[in-house]
Order: structure tokens, then sequence, then C-alpha cells
């Protein structure tokens, strides 16, 4: 029985990236034709949205939104959740209609023809060079002043110690959110550490829950109450992960 599973665990896994990648092959073209303009991006932000669908279903992953505030169609905000599992960028893309733009690590363009479309998609930060941070806040006024949102995962990384259940948050979506005046929409991802984390013989097909939370004003906020905004982003998805968690265990 052990063999077996690990048999199948092997099996899904592959047939994760097989999800992943055929179709961002097949759709090529028409993904590189809707970045040729950066006024095109809705376009490309609705198929993105039509092959996350595609990769979680064909996983046996199917999902549950639950929304405390309403998002806006047309509105700009900065989404936020916590970070466990690829794939939380699928589930990201679908708990909203909202085209937002992600700002990912420059380390994800080495992935093959992802990367390519990742890095003409996405905001791309190195983390270590202070230009290419005071870079991103420029990009992210341009699409901001195009209507998009901006979504970042505060944790900046996945913790090794899968027993973390919240790394500490960093201070660019904090930063972004209140130089530009955006509406910070926390989110928990409830079940993707248990549906498909970065340990190998692990997961299972099921239910994926999303809580929205409600949103914190950044409109008369300044630079001085980052840390605060920041704790209280983090509290919020911290207790939902916990109550969660609590919710399994009856």
């Amino acid at each position: 029985m052990k063999l077996f599973k690990i048999i199948f665990w092997c099996l899904w896994r592959v047939w994760f990236y097989i999800l992943m990648i055929v179709p961002i092959i097949v759709m090529f073209p028409i993904l590189f034709v809707s970045l040729l303009k950066e006024t095109w991006y809705p376009y490309f932000f609705k198929i993105a949205r039509f092959w996350a669908k595609f990769v979680l279903f064909g996983m046996g992953f199917y999902y549950k939104i639950e929304a405390e505030q309403e998002i806006i169609p047309g509105k700009s905000y900065m989404f936020i959740a916590n970070h466990t599992s690829m794939t939380d960028v699928m589930l990201m893309l679908l708990a909203t209609k909202n085209p937002f733009v992600f700002v990912g690590k420059k380390e994800l363009v080495k992935i093959p023809i992802f990367g390519f479309l990742f890095k003409r998609a996405a905001i791309m930060v190195d983390r270590d060079s202070p230009k290419s941070r005071a870079a991103v806040y420029n990009r992210a006024q341009k699409r901001i002043d195009q209507g998009l949102s901006i979504c970042i995962f505060p944790e900046g990384i996945v913790p090794d110690d899968e027993s973390v259940i919240l790394a500490e948050f960093k201070n660019g979506a904090f930063n972004l959110a209140i130089d530009h005046k955006l509406p910070i929409v926390p989110m928990t991802f409830a079940d993707n550490k248990e549906r498909y984390s970065y340990t190998i013989f692990s997961g299972s097909p099921g239910l994926m829950r999303v809580k929205i939370h409600s949103f914190i004003e950044t409109q008369n906020r300044v630079h001085e109450h980052k840390k605060a905004i920041r704790e209280e982003a983090r509290t919020i998805i911290y207790n939902q992960l916990i109550a969660f968690e609590a919710e399994n265990n009856l």
C-alpha cells in the first residue's frame, strides 16, 4: 500500500506540471500577443484565469470563496494572502475577477516558458537590489493608472519548516498600498498546504477554501502606520488559519 501511494504521488505531481505547461504551450501565441501592449493585459488576465481553473480542476481541486466584503469591479486593490503552495497563484487568479498584476521574485523568470510570460506579465523584483525595489513603485503606479490591482504574497518566501503556520510579513505590499492609496484585501487560503505542499510525498484532491476579509483602508494612512497595518493584516490571516485548523479538527 505504501509503494502504491508513493507511485500515486509521483504520477500525480508529474500530472500537475503537465496541466501547467501544456495549455501554456498550446495558447502561447495568444498569450504572447495579449502581452504586446500593456493595455491588452485584461485579455491576458482572462486567459490566465481559464488556465488556473483548468489546472486546479484537472488536479481534482475545487474551491469555495467566502467574502466579508465585496470587491468592486474596476477598482484597484492590493491583494495579499498566505503563501504555502504552487497552487496559490492559481487560486489567487480565481479569487477575484478584477485584473491584477503579481509582484514576484526575479528567480521565477528561470522557469522555462512560464518564466518568459511571467516576466512580461508581472512586476519582477530583485530583493537584494535597492534600485530594483525602487523601480517596482513606478511600474506599480503605471499599472494602477491603467485600472489594474496589485497582488503580493507578503511572506516573501515559503518557509522551509512546514510546521510554521505563517511567516513574518515583509514591508513591500504595505509600502505600495500606502503610497498608492490602495485598499488592502487580506485573503486566507485554508487548504493549499494540505492539498499540494512543497513536500513531495504529500497532498490530495479536495476542497480549497478562500476567506476574503474586510478591507484595510490606506486612504488616510502614512508610512508611520506601516508596521501597524502590516501586523493587522498578518493577525487577520493568522487568526483565520487557526480557526480553519480548529474547524478541521472537529
